[in-house]
């Protein structure tokens, strides 16, 4: 099972799935509760399909079998109702006419939980790795276009921060240039919310081909992108009315990142020290103070 939860392991494969078994995984993520009282075959009989059906949709998404969904959405529904900021009863969806309070709710409970389904199915070795091998790296590449290229810029900004050779890319036809130079020395991390972005896996396919060590960032553990590379680091999504998954996971890819960019630090103390010790002086020689009233 991979280390995330259930109904966004379904919410992620739906769009690959068809006719029938789509109609499975809609009505479970309709009410993920009522569900885990179903039997299999009553599951069929809801959905218009059959037991068969409900089976080979739990295949397709990567369970061995329907008991092993029914634990899987069981276990999910404890580790909400466990949850510590006591907001579980608090669903995704904003109306027009919901208050700004709601909407604060809401969006802040998507993005709490987000996050800390990442930090508590964050596998520590996948984060070492990654950054032992950005640590000492001759050069890190990273590739991310959209709401990646973000989150791929922000990435260069801290890790060049503390003196690594690092370059965010965009533009895939500047990004795979990138790759083609790429050596055995050297780091490349791709980074898509779907795992399935053309743009980015062209560069990072190129860059492993080179002999780099990439380093996949994605929702999607059985995506392209996460098969290819030599370390994936999973982040969780927070969907809310207006913010589709790609927008919801931002918060928790850029929890991995920060994590990874701490390790780099903590790894390269010397150099990141100093580099930090040159650098903290300039945003503050650039702020305009202001008047005192006379």
């Amino acid at each position: 099972m991979p280390s995330t939860d259930v109904t966004t392991l379904i919410r992620t494969e739906l769009p690959r799935l068809a006719g029938s078994l789509r109609k499975v995984g809609e009505l479970i993520l309709e009410d993920p509760a009522a569900v885990t009282h179903c039997s299999a075959a009553e599951l069929g009989r809801r959905t218009g399909t059959s037991q068969a059906t409900v089976t080979r949709f739990c295949r397709a998404i990567g369970l061995d079998s329907y008991q092993h969904l029914l634990i899987e959405l069981a276990q999910e529904r404890g580790r909400g109702e466990a949850s510590d900021w006591g907001t579980a009863e608090i669903g995704p969806n904003i109306s027009p006419d919901d208050s700004l309070e709601r909407v604060v709710q809401v969006v802040g409970t998507a993005d709490l939980r987000a996050v800390q389904q990442t930090i508590d199915r964050i596998d520590l070795d996948a984060i070492e790795r990654a950054a032992q091998a950005v640590a000492r790296a001759r050069r890190v590449d990273v590739y991310g276009v959209g709401g990646s290229g973000a989150v791929a810029w922000e990435t260069e900004t801290r890790l060049f921060r503390i003196g690594c050779a690092v370059r965010g890319w965009t533009e895939v036809h500047a990004a795979t240039t990138s790759a083609a130079l790429l050596t055995p020395a050297d780091v490349a991390i791709g980074i898509s919310h779907s795992g399935g972005t053309r743009e980015v896996i062209e560069p990072f396919q190129l860059a492993k081909e080179r002999g780099a060590t990439t380093v996949a960032l994605t929702s999607d553990p059985r995506s392209r992108l996460a098969r290819s590379a030599d370390i994936r680091l999973i982040s969780s999504s927070a969907e809310t009315s207006f913010r589709p998954e790609g927008i919801g996971a931002r918060h928790s890819v850029l929890t991995l990142i920060d994590c990874l960019y701490v390790r780099v630090a903590q790894l390269s103390y010397q150099r990141a020290s100093a580099s930090l010790a040159l650098t903290d002086h300039i945003a503050g020689q650039h702020t305009v103070k202001s008047r005192r009233a006379r």
